[in-house]
C-alpha cells in the first residue's frame, strides 16, 4: 500500500471512509441551535455576563478529532497487517527462482532466504516444480525439483565474494524455459547495478516474453561498498561507494595483520554523490600496518578493501651528483625523481653534504630503498656497505650521467663500456630512439609503451651472454634502457639515460612514474634491512593463501580457486576469489572491486512485473492498536464534551470523591483495555505454535534460559535437520525451541535437553509435564555434554552435569536403563553403528533397559528391541555440539579428539536415533526376511 509493508484482510471495508464527510457535517450541526423567545422583562439580564457559554456549534478540532476516531474504526475494521506475507500469484506453472547471489547481496541474506522461502511454501501449497537459479553461475544447470528438495538446495546458497554478471545466465535461462514453456518468474532482486544491469534487464524482459514475473526489491538496507585504495603521502584514503542515496554514511575501520584496529574514519555522502572519500590521517608507519580496511556494520565482501605491500608506502632516499640541483633546482635530477616518486613513497632527499655523506647518513638510517642519479666513484667503504646492504635486502636505483659514465664500480647490474663512453663520447644518434616493448619476465611487463618517448643519448652495456636476462627495458635497436639483477636479497637497477632531461624525455612521461612504481613495489617497506620480498624472484603463478567469503570473513580457499599471475591486478571472479595470494610472509592482495569501479541503483521500471518487498519482521495485526486509540480518543471526547457543557464542573462541586473515583476506574479500565492481552489472544498465540507444530514432522530442544547454550543447541538442531533431508527421506521443519512449563509437548517426536550445571530445577509442573510426554510415546535425550570433564572409573557420574541431571531425573519415574547394547536396534535403524559420539566420543549412551531373552530368540533377531521405543536417551557426547553449524555452513565447535569421521559418524548418530523415535523397533522384525532374501535371488 503506497510503497509500505501494509495490506488489509477486508479492503472494501475501506468505502466506509468515503462517509465521514457526512460525518462532518452532522458533527457540525450538533448541538442544535438554541430556540430565541422573546420574554420583555428578560432585558434587565443582558448585562450581566454569564459565567458559562454553552456554544452554538461544535469546535472544529473537536470534530477533527471525532473524525480521526470513527477513521481508526474503520481502518480497523479492514484488518490492517503490518509486513504481510507475500502471497503466491495463483499460477500453476512451476516456479523459477532467479536469485541475485553476489556480495551485494550479503548484507541482507536472511531477509531475502526468507522470501525465496515463502515464495517456495506457496508453489508446495500448489504442488508446483520449483527451479533454483543463482545468477552468479551462468554455467549451472537448471532443473526443476520438489518444494522440499528447492528447500534445501535454497539452504546450500550462499553469497559469492565477487562480483556477479548477470548478462551471462541469460543463455542458459532461455534454453530451460524453451524447453519447459509455461512458468513462472520471481526475481530476487539486491537493487544493484555494478555496470551491466540494464543489459540485463532488457535481456530479461525479451527471454520470458508474456511470462508472470514478480520482481522482490526494496525493504532492506542498501549496500556499501570500499575501492580505489590510496595510501597517499599525507594520509590513506578509500572510496566509499553507495548505490542508494538514502544511505547517509558510516565508519571505516583499518585493522593491521592481526586483526587489531588501527584507526576509524568517518565518512558522509553529499546529496545526489553516490560515491565518497574516507581518509586516515596516521602516521606512515602505522598506515603501512594495515592490511584490511571494511565498513563498520557492513557483512560482505564488497565492504572490505585488502592491502598488501602494493599499498605500502616504502621509505626513499634520493642522492644527486650533480652541482646543478642548488643553482637550478627545477631542472636537477632530483626535481623530477621527486615529481615521480611522491604519489607512493616517502622521500627523503640528501640535498645537504656530499653524495657520500648522504649515503652513508641513509644507510645508518635503514631506508629500503636509494635513488642515486648520476653519482660516480665510490669510496671503497661505502662500496662495501652498499654491498652488504643489498645483499640484505635494499634496492639500489642508479640513473646514468656523466659521473657514472666516467666511474668504475661493480654496483652495477652490467659491464658498462669504459674508455669513450664518458659523456663527451657517448654514441649520439642524429635520429633519436623510441622504446620497444618491456621486457615479458620483468618488473615492467604490462606496462603500455610510450610513444612520445625518444631518447638521444645512454650509457651502453657491454654485450655478453647474460645481457638480454637482465635487460628489463630496451630501445629498438635492442640496446638496454633499463638493466637489473638481484644480488642476494636486494636488487640494483639501472637506467642507461640521466634522470633529468639532457638525454631523454623519459623524466616528463607517465611510463617513469610507473617504472618507478613497479621497483619500488619490489623494496621492503620496514626499517629492518632486510625486510619484505626484495629479494625474492617473482614467480609465475600465486597460490590462494586464504580468501573472503560472501560476509566478508576468511576462509579457506574454496575447490574452484586458481592460482593466480604474479602481476594480476584484475577484480575478484569466480576462479579468483578476494583474498590473499601466495606465501604468507608477502602475500598479494585481490579486492571484490577494482579501483574504477561504481556501483547504482539497478533500475527495473522497464519490465512488466509484479512488485514485491523483503521485510525483516513478523507480520502484525494492527487491529487491537487501531481499536485501542479510537476508545483512548473517544473517551477524550467525552470529557472534552463534559468541560464544554459544565456539566463535569457541577459534578465535581457536587460529587468531588464519587467523580474522582469514576474517573480512576475509567482510566484503570483503558490502561489495561490497551496493555493487558485478552483472553482471545493468548488462545491465538497458543493456536498458532499448534498450528505451525503440526504442520511439519519438527524436532524440538528444551530452551534453558543460558543464551549461549540455546544458540549451539539451536544450531544443532538445525544442522541435523538439514542433514536428514540430505540423507533420508524425511523433509523436517525449522526446530522449535519449548519450555517444557508452558508449551505443549505431544506435538514433537522427540525433544533434546541439554543439561546446564548449576541452573535451577525445573518446576513440578514442568517436570509433570516431561513425565506424560515421555509416557505417551514421546522421546528424551539428556545430555549433560561433560565427557570430557568426567574422570575414569565410578566417579564419572560425579560432574555438576550428572548431578543436575540427577536432579530432575529424581522426579521422573524413569525405567530401568542400560547403555547401547551392541544389538540394539538403534544401532541399526539406518546406519549401521558401534557407538554415538558427538563433539566427544568417550561417554556412554543409556536406554531403557530391554528384558533378557533366550539364546534362541537371540540368534533368530539380528537387532534387539522392545515393543516400543525408549522413553529416555542419557549421552554426556554433547550431540549438538558436533551438530551445530554456521549459517555459512561450516562447523561451529571443534571436535575431541577431532578424528577424521567424527562430526560424520555423529551426525549418523543423530540419524539414527530420529529415525528410531519416528520408525520405533520396525528393524527387530524381520519376520519376511528370509521370503525376501529368496525373492531377491530369483
Amino acid at each position: 500500500m503506497m510503497g509500505l509493508p501494509l495490506s488489509f484482510t477486508e479492503p472494501l471495508l475501506l468505502i466506509g471512509l468515503v462517509s465521514l464527510p457526512v460525518l462532518w457535517w452532522l458533527l457540525r450541526l450538533m448541538p442544535p441551535r438554541p430556540r430565541r423567545i422573546e420574554f420583555p422583562p428578560t432585558r434587565l439580564l443582558f448585562d450581566i455576563t454569564p459565567r458559562e457559554e454553552t456554544p452554538s456549534r461544535s469546535p472544529w478540532w473537536l470534530t477533527l478529532l471525532r473524525l480521526i476516531a470513527a477513521a481508526l474504526v474503520i481502518f480497523a475494521a479492514a484488518g490492517p497487517i503490518w509486513n504481510p506475507r507475500n502471497q503466491a500469484a495463483g499460477s500453476k506453472a512451476p516456479l523459477v527462482l532467479l536469485i541475485d547471489d553476489s556480495w551485494s547481496a550479503a548484507a541482507s541474506w536472511d531477509a531475502r532466504l526468507r522470501a525465496a522461502d515463502e515464495t517456495i511454501a506457496n508453489a508446495d501449497a500448489d504442488r508446483r516444480g520449483v527451479a533454483l537459479v543463482p545468477l552468479s553461475e551462468p554455467a549451472r544447470d537448471i532443473t526443476l525439483m520438489p518444494a522440499g528438495a528447492a528447500r534445501v538446495a535454497l539452504r546450500q546458497i550462499a553469497p559469492k565474494p565477487f562480483t556477479a554478471e548477470r548478462a551471462d545466465a541469460l543463455p542458459m535461462l532461455d534454453r530451460f524455459l524453451k524447453a519447459t514453456g509455461d512458468a513462472e518468474i520471481v526475481w530476487l532482486s539486491d537493487g544493484v547495478d555494478p555496470g551491466r544491469g540494464s543489459e540485463f534487464v532488457a535481456g530479461l524482459g525479451k527471454t520470458i516474453g508474456e511470462r508472470p514475473l514478480t520482481v522482490f526489491e526494496g525493504g532492506t538496507l542498501s549496500p556499501l561498498a570500499l575501492a580505489d585504495a590510496e595510501n597517499a603521502a599525507a594520509k590513506m584514503t578509500v572510496k566509499v561507494l553507495r548505490a542508494d542515496l538514502s544511505v547517509p554514511g558510516g565508519i571505516v575501520r583499518a585493522l593491521d595483520a592481526k586483526g587489531s584496529p588501527v584507526g576509524d574514519a568517518q565518512f558522509s555522502f553529499s546529496p545526489g554523490a553516490h560515491d565518497t572519500e574516507a581518509s586516515f590521517d596516521l602516521p606512515v608507519e602505522l598506515r603501512n600496518d594495515i592490511t584490511r580496511l571494511e565498513i563498520a556494520g557492513e557483512r560482505s565482501a564488497g565492504a572490505v578493501q585488502l592491502l598488501d605491500k602494493r599499498w605500502r608506502r616504502r621509505a626513499v632516499g634520493i642522492v644527486s651528483g650533480s652541482t646543478s640541483d642548488t643553482a637550478q633546482p627545477l631542472l636537477a635530477p632530483t626535481f623530477y625523481l621527486t615529481r615521480a616518486l611522491a604519489p607512493f613513497a616517502d622521500l627523503r632527499l640528501g640535498d645537504r653534504g656530499a653524495p657520500q655523506q648522504v649515503i652513508s647518513q641513509f644507510l645508518d638510517q635503514k631506508v629500503p630503498m636509494i635513488v642515486m642519479a648520476d653519482v660516480g666513484t665510490l669510496s671503497p667503504e661505502l662500496r662495501d656497505r652498499l654491498t652488504g646492504w643489498i645483499e640484505n635486502g635494499g634496492v639500489l636505483v642508479r640513473f646514468a650521467g656523466p659521473r657514472l659514465a666516467q666511474g668504475d664500480d661493480d654496483l652495477v647490474p652490467v659491464k658498462l663500456r669504459r674508455g669513450g663512453r664518458t659523456l663527451g663520447g657517448s654514441l649520439t644518434w642524429e635520429k633519436p630512439q623510441h622504446l620497444a616493448a618491456f621486457a615479458a619476465d620483468g618488473p615492467f611487463a604490462g606496462l603500455a609503451v610510450p610513444k612520445d618517448v625518444t631518447v638521444s643519448r645512454q650509457v651502453l652495456a657491454e654485450p655478453d651472454a647474460v645481457l638480454a636476462t637482465k635487460s628489463w627495458a630496451s630501445l629498438e635497436d635492442g640496446t638496454p634502457l633499463v638493466t637489473g639483477e638481484h644480488r642476494g636479497k636486494g636488487v640494483i637497477a639501472l637506467f642507461h639515460v640521466s634522470a633529468d632531461m639532457r638525454w631523454s624525455d623519459l623524466p616528463m612521461s607517465g611510463a617513469m612514474v610507473e617504472m618507478l612504481r613497479r621497483i619500488v613495489d619490489m623494496s621492503g617497506y620496514t626499517g629492518t634491512p632486510g625486510a619484505g620480498p626484495a629479494g625474492e624472484t617473482a614467480k609465475a603463478t600465486l597460490a590462494p593463501l586464504h580468501v573472503l567469503d560472501g560476509f566478508g570473513a576468511f576462509g579457506p580457499p574454496p575447490s574452484t580457486a586458481k592460482p593466480l599471475p604474479a602481476n594480476f591486478q584484475d577484480r575478484a571472479s569466480l576462479d579468483h576469489p578476494p583474498g590473499f595470494y601466495g606465501p604468507a610472509e608477502g602475500p598479494t592482495a585481490v579486492n571484490t572491486l577494482a579501483a574504477a569501479d561504481r556501483i547504482l541503483p539497478l533500475d527495473t521500471s522497464s519490465l512488466t512485473a509484479r512488485r514485491a518487498s523483503y521485510t525483516n519482521a513478523e507480520p502484525r495485526d494492527l487491529r487491537g492498536i487501531l481499536l485501542s486509540t479510537a476508545l483512548l480518543l473517544f473517551l477524550i471526547d467525552a470529557v472534552i464534551v463534559a468541560l464544554l457543557g459544565g456539566g463535569l464542573a457541577a459534578l465535581v462541586r457536587r460529587r468531588a470523591a464519587p467523580a474522582a473515583v469514576a474517573v480512576a476506574l475509567l482510566a484503570t479500565g483503558a490502561i489495561l483495555a490497551i496493555g493487558v492481552p485478552s483472553p482471545a489472544r493468548a488462545d491465538a498465540a497458543s493456536d498458532e505454535f499448534a498450528m505451525r507444530a503440526v504442520s511439519q514432522t519438527r524436532l524440538a530442544y528444551v530452551v534453558t534460559g543460558n543464551a549461549d547454550v540455546d544458540s549451539i543447541v539451536k544450531a544443532g538442531m538445525t544442522g541435523l535437520t538439514l542433514f536428514l533431508a540430505q540423507r533420508t527421506a524425511l523433509e523436517a521443519g525449522d526446530p522449535v525451541g519449548v519450555d517444557p512449563a508452558h508449551d505443549e509437548l505431544a506435538f514433537f517426536p522427540l525433544i533434546y535437553w541439554p543439561i546446564v550445571p548449576g541452573a535451577p530445577k525445573p518446576p513440578q509442573d514442568a517436570i509433570n509435564k516431561i513425565d506424560a510426554y515421555m509416557k505417551q510415546g514421546g522421546t528424551v535425550i539428556f545430555d549433560t555434554r561433560d565427557a570430557v570433564e568426567a574422570p575414569p572409573g565410578d566417579n564419572g557420574s560425579q560432574t555438576p552435569g550428572m548431578q543436575a541431571l540427577r536432579e530432575i531425573l529424581s522426579s521422573l519415574d524413569v525405567p530401568e536403563l542400560e547403555p547401547v547394547p551392541r544389538e540394539h536396534v538403534l544401532t541399526k535403524t539406518f546406519y549401521l553403528l558401534r557407538d554415538f559420539p558427538g563433539r566427544y566420543t568417550n561417554g556412554q549412551t543409556w536406554v531403557e533397559a530391554l528384558p533378557k531373552e533366550d539364546e534362541d530368540e537371540s540368534a533368530a533377531r539380528p537387532a534387539r528391541g522392545g515393543d516400543g521405543v525408549s522413553p529416555i536417551i542419557i549421552t554426556s557426547n554433547d550431540l549438538a555440539g558436533a551438530w551445530a553449524i554456521r549459517p555459512d555452513g561450516q562447523a561451529m565447535l571443534p571436535l575431541v579428539p577431532g578424528e577424521p569421521r567424527q562430526r560424520e559418524f555423529a551426525f549418523r548418530a543423530g540419524v539414527n536415533i530420529v529415525m528410531y523415535t519416528l520408525t520405533g523397533n520396525y528393524k527387530a522384525d524381520q519376520v519376511h526376511a528370509p521370503a525376501l532374501i529368496e525373492r531377491l535371488g530369483q
